[in-house]
């Protein structure tokens, strides 16, 4: 068994290969939706969101895969191939001559993040004590949205396929030769039959639709936030810092609700973190003018913060030592099939009655998805 102090380097190792994971997202989140009609004359909102429909469904069953493969294989090879799958998404969009490759080219950054993010998150709980859970998790979601944020607010500075392709290269690069340092840990081996037995748990279902329910709010931010800020005429610099400031409150406090979790229990901070981010994008939808906007993208990061590492730190809580990463790839495939969910509705609400409309029907039903959580028991 490693020391502590030997333990808590290879997690923090971890916390700083995340952060480039991230980076990989936040790369689209700004400018992305904007080229959609600017560069490649995608008017609607629905066909500029299906980069996003592609990386979500890519990104949940390539989930849904990572923790039997790392079971199999181990942690660490996956972690490297993720980042060989990602090295060639922003060559593609730097390059790529109409909208399809950009569509096709998520699907590829779905396989990194699925394979990458998961990795990180199941090396750090293979080192963490039950009561450490919810502070590794934390450490590691505040990380990777830190990463997202930074990187959204800089490609808004610098406004160019060819600043987001050089980047997104040198954030790839980068992230593999870190994780080239990363060890397995040792554990439990897993039994066959595992994924099937996840499937059918009850334990992991409400929690699931609670994941579903934050990345269907994500998945359609991503698309609507941008578009509908310049819709009401605000300059990209200042959409830039709307829309970076949400993942940085979902960053920054993840760093305290993570541990929280630990210690008041999981489930009622997940529910009050998806009580905020239903409020926040409700008001998103309402505010009249810059200041409002970032106020409520705050609060949408805020309950996020609340809901993503405690729901995660959940999930591991009811798995079993020996079949964790494949409890945590179910609970992240039902999660991440949100981004598509949230994107295609968004898209299509959007094109039939405006962003408002869109933003006020994604905060309906994150509140209505904290209720099956609420009533469940257990955590």
């Amino acid at each position: 068994m490693p020391s502590d102090s030997g333990r808590w380097r290879h997690i923090l190792l971890l916390v700083v290969v995340n952060a480039f994971v991230g980076g990989m997202v936040g790369l689209e989140r700004t400018l992305l939706p904007l080229l959609a009609e600017s560069e490649y004359g995608v008017a609607s909102a629905a066909a500029a969101f299906s980069f996003i429909v592609t990386f979500g469904l890519s990104k949940a069953f390539v989930n849904l895969a990572a923790g039997s493969l790392a079971d199999r294989f181990g942690r660490r090879r996956v972690l490297l191939a993720g980042w060989l799958a990602g090295i060639p998404v922003p060559l593609v969009v730097l390059f790529a001559p109409s909208w399809g490759y950009i569509v096709a080219a998520n699907a590829l950054l779905g396989v990194n993040q699925g394979l990458a993010w998961s990795m990180t998150v199941n090396m750090k709980l293979d080192r963490a004590r039950a009561d450490e859970r919810g502070l590794v998790v934390g450490l590691n979601e505040a990380a990777g949205y830190l990463g997202v944020a930074a990187l959204a607010f800089v490609t808004a500075l610098y406004a160019t396929r060819e600043a987001m392709g050089a980047l997104g290269l040198g954030l790839a690069l980068a992230g593999l030769l870190l994780s080239l340092l990363a060890r397995d840990a040792e554990r439990p081996a897993a039994r066959r039959g595992e994924l099937a037995r996840a499937f059918r748990d009850r334990a992991f279902a409400a929690p699931s639709v609670a994941g579903l329910a934050t990345n269907l709010k994500d998945g359609a931010l991503w698309g609507l936030l941008p578009l509908a800020l310049a819709a009401r005429g605000l300059d990209l610099a200042t959409i830039g810092a709307v829309v970076a400031a949400y993942p940085v409150a979902w960053g920054l406090g993840q760093l305290a609700f993570g541990p929280l979790s630990d210690r008041v229990g999981r489930r009622g901070l997940a529910v009050v973190g998806l009580a905020l981010q239903a409020a926040g994008v409700a008001a998103l939808a309402l505010a009249p003018g810059a200041a409002g906007a970032l106020a409520a993208a705050i609060v949408v990061g805020l309950g996020t913060a609340m809901a993503y590492p405690t729901l995660l730190a959940l999930v591991a809580d009811r798995a079993r030592p020996q079949a964790r990463a494949t409890a945590l790839g179910v609970y992240r495939f039902w999660r991440d099939l949100g981004y598509a969910a949230g994107a295609v509705g968004a898209g299509v609400v959007a094109d039939a009655a405006g962003f408002g409309a869109a933003l006020l029907s994604v905060a309906a039903f994150v509140a209505l998805a904290a209720l099956p959580l609420h009533l469940s028991r257990e955590g």
